[in-house]
Formats: C-alpha cells, structure tokens, sequence
C-alpha cells in the first residue's frame, strides 16, 4: 500500500500534505476506537482546497495513511512512542479531544513504531528530500508550503489562532524577506484573519528541511477547518465557504512561485516571451 500520492511540477514550489490521509491498514484498524476509526484529526479536504496549484505549477506530496498510523510531521529518532504525549507522538495514543485512539491493550509498542517507521514514514520523507534536492538541482532554490489545517477551538479561535496561521520554525526554515511578503498576502484579506509568528516553532518537517542559507525555504501554513468545511462528522467540505478561502490561497501560492523564479539561477530561471 502507497503512503504518498507525488504530482511533481514545473516550478521550485513543492506542497507537502502530511496529514490529508484517511486510509487505515486493517491490521491496525481493528485495534482502534470506533470513534478513532474515522480519523476525525484528519487535515481534511486540502488536496481538494489547493487543487488550483497545479495549474500554477507547483509539485504536491500528499499522504494516503492516516496521521493516527504515523505522524508524519513527527521526528522519528527519539525513543519508545516518540515525540511526546498523546496527539504529539510519533503514533498517536490519543485525538487532540484527549480521547483514546486505541482500544485497551492494542497501542503500539516499540517494534510495531519501528515497522510503521520503517513502512510508511521513511518512503514519504525519501520521496520529499528527493524532490527538493530536484529542485535545487533544477533551479537553484527550493520551496516547500507545509499544508495543514486544524478544528477551530469552540465559536472562536483560541488565543494566539487564527483563520490563517503561517510559522516558519523559530524564523530559521525560510527567507525573512518570502515570510514579509507572505504574511503582507494573508493580512490583505478583509474576509479572514491571519497570524505569522515566525517565533514559533512549527513541526519537524520545517525544522529539518528549511535550510534558507543553502536555498531550500520551508513555510508552514495552517487554515481553520471552520473556514471551508463543516469540523463535525461526516467533516463535509462546503463549496460555498471554501470559494472565499480559495482566492486566498492562490494569491499565497502564486507569491510562492513568483518569488521562486525571482531568485531562481542561471539558464534555469524563467524566461518570459512578450
């Protein structure tokens, strides 16, 4: 069974999707929750949110497995269950609603994190750091938007969120000058609110792989579920709110991608004929 689904495209922008999966290998959904079993943790609907970036040229890696199979915004070099308590851990004990993921007796011991390392995390994370040294190797830069989204908390944000909420680890993993002109895109927008903190640390994929002295910016954004989808069972993706955040998006993409070929070297820059 495939962990990743790879579009590549014909720009430096990749979208990495680490946590659109739904789909539960039996062996391991047997030992789940009911409630578990419909993955209500899901970054839902994104590769259908930002299915306009293709024709933008931007590449996409998004993920097949569920996060409650393996987190693949996790680091998988610490001990045991990895990566923290709970929703944080390398394989997900319990839901960010504090509720149990596995029934009891069936968590994940050593071995089986391991083996769903070695089976699911590893194939993605080869395949991204394929990609971008492709990029690099293309164009002489490299950038990836880190896609996420989340349930907001009750009627309103919790302190500190946002409708848009973009990090970029601790303001180490992209450009300073990228971030400005990205967080400037989100704040244009009279419909949504946004918030950059470039304090933040962000999850381990922008942690590892933003390296902007070495041409490679790795952006994390992460949107309001309320935004574009109804955040209760069946999780239904609403056309009609998700026609507003679109046109957001793209503008953010398309500063991605423009900003890409602006810094782009050599032969390999665009060139424009007009």
């Amino acid at each position: 069974m495939e962990s990743y689904r790879f579009q590549p495209g014909e720009t430096p922008v990749l979208i990495s999707l680490p946590h659109v999966g739904t789909d539960l290998p039996r062996e391991i959904a047997v030992g789940m929750t009911d409630w578990a079993q419909r993955v209500p943790d899901t970054d839902w609907h994104l590769d259908r949110l930002y299915n306009f970036a293709p024709a933008l040229g931007a590449g996409f890696l998004a993920a097949t497995q569920s996060r409650y199979v393996i987190d693949l915004n996790r680091d998988p070099s610490r001990s045991g269950l990895s990566g923290g308590r709970g929703f944080t851990e390398l394989c997900p004990t319990s839901t960010a609603d504090d509720l149990p993921v596995y029934l009891d007796g069936c968590q994940p011991d050593a071995v089986e994190v391991r083996r769903r390392i070695m089976t699911y995390w590893h194939p993605y994370h080869r395949q991204l750091q394929a990609e971008l040294a492709a990029l690099k190797d293309r164009f002489g830069i490299a950038i990836l938007l880190d896609a996420h989204s989340a349930k907001a908390a009750g009627d309103a944000p919790a302190p500190g969120r946002s409708d848009f909420n973009m990090v970029t680890a601790d303001d180490t993993s992209a450009s300073p000058h990228l971030s400005r002109r990205l967080s400037n895109v989100l704040a244009c927008s009279d419909d949504f609110t946004s918030l950059f903190d470039p304090r933040a640390a962000g999850g381990y994929i922008a942690r590892h792989y933003g390296r902007p002295e070495d041409n490679i910016h790795v952006v994390q954004l992460e949107i309001s579920q309320g935004t574009y989808m109804d955040e209760t069972p069946p999780f239904r993706y609403r056309g009609d709110l998700a026609s507003s955040v679109r046109p957001v998006l793209e503008r953010f993409v398309s500063a991605l991608v423009e900003w890409s070929w602006e810094h782009a070297q050599g032969r390999r820059q665009r060139v424009a004929y007009y």
